[in-house]
């Protein structure tokens, strides 16, 4: 999109006429045209995630329940709120009136080959308006900015309104931005510069493509719109991807214990454990050679175990988070000291992996268990005051729907629901992308190994589920000091070993603001034992930047004051990868070296090879 200083300097817009893409389409194009109409109205239907659950029963009856998620309720709060203050609605309708006229004038200017501003722009960041027709064609640029400012405007009225409890606020702001996006003109063949462009110069064969794409889609979602976001054909685990060498050490029924091994003739004396998120599996840590932070790890001298969660089945529907500290991390370090010697580790916990971590060391603390030397947090929460969208299925209509599904399902939730709340956090990058270069545009899914991981989701057990996001995301129990674990009431102040807690500064699952949060819990936080930083990016990569991309930067600050605001103010930026500056944190904390330790000549023989059998288990 060209800027709107570029517009100022390059002084007259193109004529309309100029601006016109080629029409040159004859009868039958015209007709396909009008085909596909209706054809992108059925792909905004089917692939607009299923938030109404009209895909099962209630438990009450055998009828669909209309609204499991309450929205009617919430809605009709929100606006009736919107009604009682009406001054305030005719103020908000003046300002969108007059954002159109000075759009029209706008406008009109252009068309008289004037000098002219965009009356509103699109975010930073937002990559829907790439195409060189929504600045430089005078009717999508009209389309364009129209939309903007109506989607703006609701949204923000939604967002804003007073008197109503702030869960269901946002909860109904979520949703209404999910509608505004879904019905985008970017998401409709005749209001997209680019798939009319695309069409007339294939003659319609990305039409043609596009609906084969879509029927496939369907049929492998077995008649529910699975859409694809890579070529899932051009990846297979240990072979293109999770390649670091290594071995299976120790399993059982929830997890297999990884052992890397060494690519130095010397490791640091304690050894260094990953647990990963469960929602995920654990090969974002080792996807391709060069993107590898286990190998990266390995390279650097530490020996590094890493955890891979099962994908659980209904025979595993019972398993609770006090199993998974249990059977997960205590197993763990039961292994790591059978198949090393040593009695303490260094342990990193990612996103849910880092709150099970966060639980289990409050455990630790208040039996005197001094097995974990050092705390390392990616992206993870442990005070989920502020913990980001994922907070609006968490209310009671959307626990009880999530349950309602798992008992449906055997008493897990399937992957393709994981993947669907996923996908929703960003729509616009996850979903309607795709839709239009899949369906669309008639383009094959590139291959890429980030989103082949993202798509390969894990089931979820229903009674741990439900406890973590009962416990965490709706009581914020552990925040709290609230949680009991095991017959122990946790308390976060309890915990003073040191910590390293990485946050992304654009985090949609684990906000920055709430790993923060999460960082002044600890009672090590008052000691200076904790050093807190925000890296660029997001939620993956935030955290998987390889010094060698020389991508991104990260911000540092020794001081903890009360708030994320008054940290920035005060942090030091640093380009490129923060790996090293957690490498020089912890190798000091680390021991002295050693020989280096060849995964099964310890007292665990090997089982198999890395990666082992769990982590190829498909949803």
């Amino acid at each position: 999109m060209a800027s709107n200083k570029d517009k100022s300097d390059t002084g007259k817009s193109k004529s309309h006429h100029e601006d016109q893409p080629d029409s040159g389409l004859d009868d039958t194009m015209a007709q396909g045209f009008a085909a596909f109409a209706q054809f992108s109205k059925t792909i905004l239907e089917a692939s607009t995630p299923d938030m109404m659950g009209a895909n099962g029963p209630s438990p009450q009856n055998d009828a669909p329940n209309p609204d499991p998620l309450g929205l009617g309720a919430d809605f009709s709060k929100v606006f009736e709120e919107m009604a009682s203050n009406p001054e305030t609605i005719l103020k908000a309708q003046s300002a969108l009136w007059q954002s159109y006229g000075a759009l029209w004038s706008q406008t009109l200017a252009r068309a008289a080959g004037k000098p002219s501003e965009e009356v509103v722009s699109p975010a930073p960041g937002d990559r829907r308006w790439q195409a060189p027709e929504w600045s430089e064609n005078l009717m999508f640029d009209l389309i364009k900015q129209s939309y903007l400012l109506s989607a703006n405007w609701l949204n923000d009225m939604v967002a804003n309104v007073e008197g109503i409890d702030p869960q269901t606020r946002d909860k109904v702001a979520f949703f209404t931005r999910q509608m505004t996006d879904a019905y985008a003109p970017t998401n409709f063949a005749m209001t997209n510069p680019e798939v009319l462009r695309a069409t007339v110069q294939s003659k319609g064969e990305n039409l043609k493509k596009g609906m084969e794409n879509f029927a496939c889609d369907l049929q492998e979602g077995d008649g529910k719109l699975k859409i694809r976001q890579t070529d899932t054909e051009a990846f297979e685990i240990g072979k293109n991807i999770a390649t670091t060498p290594g071995k299976v050490v120790f399993e059982n029924e929830i997890m297999q214990l990884l052992q890397f091994s060494p690519t130095t003739k010397t490791v640091f004396k304690l050894p260094l454990v990953i647990f990963p998120p469960w929602i995920n599996k654990y090969y974002i840590l080792d996807l391709r050679p060069e993107q590898s932070m286990i190998r990266w790890l390995v390279n650097k001298g530490y020996s590094v175990f890493v955890v891979s969660w099962v994908n659980p089945d209904s025979a595993l529907k019972d398993k609770s988070f006090e199993d998974y500290m249990q059977d997960g991390i205590f197993a763990a370090l039961n292994a790591i000291k059978a198949a090393t010697g040593e009695p303490c580790v260094n342990a990193v916990g990612y996103c849910i992996g880092g709150t099970l971590l966060a639980a289990s060391l409050a455990y630790m603390a208040a039996k005197d268990d001094q097995r974990i030397a050092t705390a390392t947090f990616f992206a993870a929460q442990s005070d989920f005051s502020e913990a980001g969208d994922l907070r609006v299925f968490c209310d009671d209509a959307g626990l009880n729907e999530i349950e309602r599904r798992m008992d449906e399902g055997g008493g897990i939730l399937d992957g393709a629901s994981m993947a669907e709340a996923f996908n929703l956090l960003r729509p616009n990058d996850l979903i309607w992308s795709h839709v239009i270069s899949n369906y669309m545009l008639g383009q094959d899914p590139r291959p890429f190994d980030l989103l082949y991981w993202n798509a390969d989701c894990t089931r979820m057990p229903k009674a741990l589920h439900l406890q973590y996001l009962r416990t965490f995301y709706q009581k914020n129990a552990y925040a709290k000091g609230e949680m009991v674990l095991a017959g122990v009431k946790l308390d976060p102040a309890s915990i003073t070993i040191p910590m390293y807690i990485q946050s992304s500064r654009e985090d949609h699952i684990a906000p920055a603001n709430s790993v923060y949060r999460s960082a002044r819990l600890y009672g090590g936080a008052g000691a200076g034992k904790v050093r807190f930083m925000m890296s660029g990016s997001g939620h993956i990569a935030g955290v998987i930047n390889p010094p060698a991309a020389k991508k991104y930067q990260y911000w540092t600050n020794t001081a903890l004051p009360a708030g994320i605001g008054d940290w920035k103010d005060g942090a030091e930026e640093h380009p490129g990868s923060w790996w090293p500056d957690w490498h020089n944190w912890l190798k000091v904390k680390s021991g002295k070296k050693v020989p280096a330790r060849t995964p099964g000549e310890g007292a665990l023989p090997a089982i198999e090879n890395a990666p082992g059998r769990y982590v190829k288990v498909k949803s």
